[in-house]
């Protein structure tokens, strides 16, 4: 498109100037031809009046000089009253085209060898007709015509080069928003939800990027509801089955308490494939704009006294740190909450009862880290923890828990790392960037974050509820 606006562009304008350029150029030519024949008319009517007062020989060549022809100029008067014809000067015209004008009484110019000849008819005292001759040679009726020339041809590149450029610009502005416009398509059909178009360049293609703009947005909304539904169902369904299951494990023997175990264990599987589905059905949405977010201080204050009611059943021991005043995340509420369920079902699940457990929340300049630790025999392999955690899941886990606490935590540029907890069992750090920077990378990372012995370890003597 470019190309072929410049190519359009540098046909007309070449058009343009040839149409302009060549008209001019023989204006010029014909100009200089019209002055070098005034000059010639004026020195002829120098010696007019000369030969209306004396046709004496002497002093017309005084005449002829004082003019400044020299010998470019020639008188040739009639033959009159027994003189016979006189030619002052020399001859260069044919004997013919003075006739010719001495018959007519008018001026005209004649072709000769070298030029051209002013041919100017002069009326004598005796009523004879006397003709000037004046010769004009080639050079003068072209001088200037090449200067001129050469003017025009360079003024007609320019213009020619200039207007190039000017289309060279002009198609970048046009093609520029257009392949941004293709690249923009291309991103967010290969489910890069955050491409987005600058909406500049001419009215239509200002128009397009606007239009696609708001696609992109509308279906980060779709998808956006879609993992809001999806966590939504995790929050109503998986969390009262562990509520349940834990339940029903202290229900005794019996064939009616291991048939209802064995039910809650069939539904926790039903519901695990529904939301490993849901999962796997939806690409990555993209990091919250500007302005978007929730207070984490909040949600770790409601989710902790959800799930403190069931801390109190099975004695265990809990505390929360850092939730006394608002924390900004990049993130959504719902979302949040989703992986401190997940990370919290994931202690009471795999963990004994009386085991106790602590959520830090520690907020930096640029970066917000919560702490999930417990007092369970923590994890052997915690890169294998990670890789279930994205998504291979294994018997009895859907493998999403780790999974949805990842993708978070990489959508605002952060990670997740397991280690060893200062309480003796397992930690999992999860880091937020809140400093504006888009997620670093389209894999999984694979971090794991190991406690430096010696470090500064907390009680647990006395549980602290919510404030």
């Amino acid at each position: 498109m470019r190309w072929a606006l410049v190519k359009v562009c540098l046909a007309v304008t070449t058009m343009v100037v040839v149409a302009f350029a060549v008209p001019l150029g023989l204006v010029v030519k014909e100009t200089a031809r019209d002055r070098a024949f005034s000059n010639a008319e004026r020195e002829a009517a120098a010696v007019a009046p000369a030969l209306s007062i004396t046709t004496d020989r002497d002093q017309l060549e005084r005449v002829v000089a004082s003019a400044g022809a020299g010998s470019r100029m020639a008188v040739h008067l009639p033959a009159d009253g027994g003189r016979p014809a006189l030619d002052l000067g020399r001859r260069r015209a044919a004997a013919r085209d003075v006739r010719a004008v001495r018959r007519l009484g008018r001026a005209s110019t004649a072709a000769v060898p070298g030029g051209s000849t002013l041919l100017q008819p002069v009326a004598l005292g005796s009523g004879a007709i006397a003709v000037v001759e004046v010769y004009v040679p080639e050079s003068e009726m072209t001088n200037g015509v090449g200067t001129a020339w050469a003017v025009l041809a360079a003024v007609g590149l320019a213009l020619i080069a200039g207007s190039v450029a000017v289309a060279d610009r002009l198609g970048v502005r046009m093609v520029r928003p257009a392949r941004r416009l293709v690249e923009g398509a291309q991103e967010l059909g290969e489910g890069k939800l955050g491409a987005r178009v600058p909406e500049d360049g001419p009215t239509e293609l200002r128009l397009a990027a606007s239009a696609f703009n708001a696609m992109a947005d509308q279906v980060v909304r779709l998808l956006a509801n879609e993992r809001e539904l999806a966590a939504d169902l995790s929050h109503r369904l998986r969390t009262p089955l562990t509520v349940l299951r834990l339940n029903a494990a202290s229900l005794g023997g019996g064939p009616a308490a291991e048939q209802t175990r064995a039910a809650v264990a069939q539904l926790e599987r039903e519901v695990d494939t529904i939301i490993r589905t849901a999962r796997e059905a939806k690409p990555q949405t993209a990091a919250p704009g500007p302005g978007a977010g929730c207070d984490a201080a909040e949600v770790v204050r409601e989710r902790m006294e959800f799930w403190s009611a069931l801390a109190e059943d099975e004695g265990r021991k809990w505390r929360v740190a850092g939730v006394d005043r608002p924390v900004r995340l990049p993130v959504a509420r719902a979302d949040l909450a989703a992986a401190l369920d997940a990370l919290l079902g994931n202690v009471f699940r795999h963990t004994a009862e009386g085991t106790a457990f602590a959520v830090d929340v520690h907020n930096g300049e640029d970066a917000v880290i919560v702490l999930v630790s417990d007092a369970g025999p923590g994890i052997p392999d915690p890169e294998a923890a990670m890789a279930r955690g994205r998504g291979s899941g294994h018997t009895g886990s859907t493998g999403l828990g780790l999974d949805i606490v990842r993708r978070l935590a990489e959508s605002t540029g952060g990670d997740v790392r397991i280690g060893a907890s200062v309480l003796g069992g397992t930690e999992v750090r999860i880091r937020f960037q809140t400093s504006g920077r888009g997620p670093v990378g389209r894999g999984p990372r694979r971090a794991v974050r190991r406690r430096r012995p010696g470090r500064r370890t907390v009680a647990f003597n006395r549980p602290r509820s919510l404030p």
